[in-house]
């Protein structure tokens, strides 16, 4: 088999954070000599997080066996979604901000025609579900555990106590239409054909402060991996905030 030399898109930061938390988890399970170093184990996750290598690359670039590469990786995810931040501490960080931005994406899973949860009528495919909010310059402060494709935007949100969490924090909130009847202090956009001028022009506005939650959405798949999941869908959660933890560790 031919090897050839890559390369991966974030800092040695990133790395040196990865490795230091498997460290510590090697440290308190008290495991045994490993062939691959944290390090190794580290620079492994992240190439599969952020390229989205399969296994069976990955096992012949490091020189392991394929199962060794997928206990590896469940393990570094594992140990990094422990370390996302909840809602509550989203809010906390988020109340020193003018407002925040929230919005829904949908994550492509590989799925046949018969997963008919996992199916959005919306995006016309299948894929999950994961809310998300941004600071007023679209920076990343949280992510949702993910629900099966089918899922509406407000029922998603509804389902996170996304709702009930701005209430409490007294915060604004920029939304799309798919939040319509969100109430509270979620602002969205006029739905229909003929509107008002200055109903126009507040579709306007809010289309240019929105526009910065969509830019999170595409730091968020800047992570190749989540372009196309072909694992478990009770793994996608993990996946996420894993992802979410790797993206504030390199800002």
């Amino acid at each position: 088999m031919l090897v050839y030399p890559s390369s991966i898109d974030l800092s040695s930061r990133t790395l040196r954070y990865l490795t230091g938390h498997l460290t510590v988890r090697r440290g308190e399970i008290r495991t045994r000599w490993r062939r691959p170093t944290a390090g190794r184990q580290a620079l492994l996750a992240l190439a599969h997080l952020r390229c989205g290598d399969t296994y069976a690359r990955l096992a012949a670039g490091f020189g392991v066996g394929i199962a060794t590469v997928y206990r590896y990786i469940r393990e570094a995810v594992e140990v990094l979604a422990a370390l996302a931040p909840t809602l509550a501490e989203a809010m906390n960080i988020a109340r020193t901000k003018a407002f925040v931005i929230l919005d829904g994406t949908l994550l492509p899973i590989d799925r046949i025609a018969a997963d008919t949860p996992y199916y959005s009528g919306n995006h016309k495919r299948h894929g999950m579900n994961v809310q998300v909010l941004t600071d007023p310059f679209g920076r990343l402060l949280w992510a949702s555990p993910a629900l099966p494709g089918s899922t509406h935007d407000l029922t998603a949100a509804r389902t996170h106590g996304i709702l009930e969490a701005l209430a409490e924090a007294g915060l604004k909130c920029w939304a799309d239409k798919a939040h319509q009847d969100a109430g509270g202090s979620i602002r969205v956009p006029f739905r229909g054909r003929r509107l008002k001028r200055w109903q126009r022009r507040h579709n306007s506005t809010h289309a240019k402060i929105r526009c910065l939650g969509e830019q999170a959405m595409a730091t968020l798949k800047g992570w190749r991996l989540l372009r196309k999941l072909r694992c478990s869908a009770n793994r996608i959660t993990a996946i996420v905030q894993a992802v979410l933890v790797l993206h504030h560790a390199s800002a």
